[in-house]
């Protein structure tokens, strides 16, 4: 069965893996989309580390949890956010100011909407977690 959103499914295995008390996942397939949002979610907290495994085909992605994800998914449509504009997607996707994380995608690569809104600019919110 072809998969249609490989992030969507990444971060619904990711929130799966957490409910039930995993330590460790398996994404796959790889992709740098995916290994850039599992970077934002290492770098927030959200997972301890990962590493990516070449198996031959499209690689995938070895995930050590930490127990700190109580929901992730990624946002469809893709929005556009101004750097000023990442208040209107908090309400809508985080539970509380200030409580969880956009993945956000810019010119500048892919980071969290904290580090877009310091670095001045948006992008695209296409994830979330918290």
């Amino acid at each position: 069965m072809a998969d249609n959103d490989p992030l969507a499914s990444a971060l619904s295995g990711l929130d799966n893996a957490e409910g039930v008390g995993h330590l460790t996942h398996t994404v796959r397939p790889a992709s740098n989309e995916i290994g850039s949002v599992l970077e934002v979610l290492a770098d927030r907290g959200y997972i301890d580390t990962f590493q990516f495994v070449d198996d031959g085909k499209a690689g995938e992605f070895e995930v050590e949890l930490s127990g700190s994800i109580n929901a992730c998914g990624a946002v469809k449509p893709r929005y556009s956010a101004g750097a000023d504009g990442f208040e209107t997607w908090e309400k809508r996707f985080l539970p509380a100011r200030d409580y969880g994380t956009l993945v956000v995608t810019t010119s500048h690569g892919v980071m969290s909407h904290y580090e877009a809104r310091e670095a001045g600019v948006g992008g695209q919110v296409i994830a979330y977690v918290y």
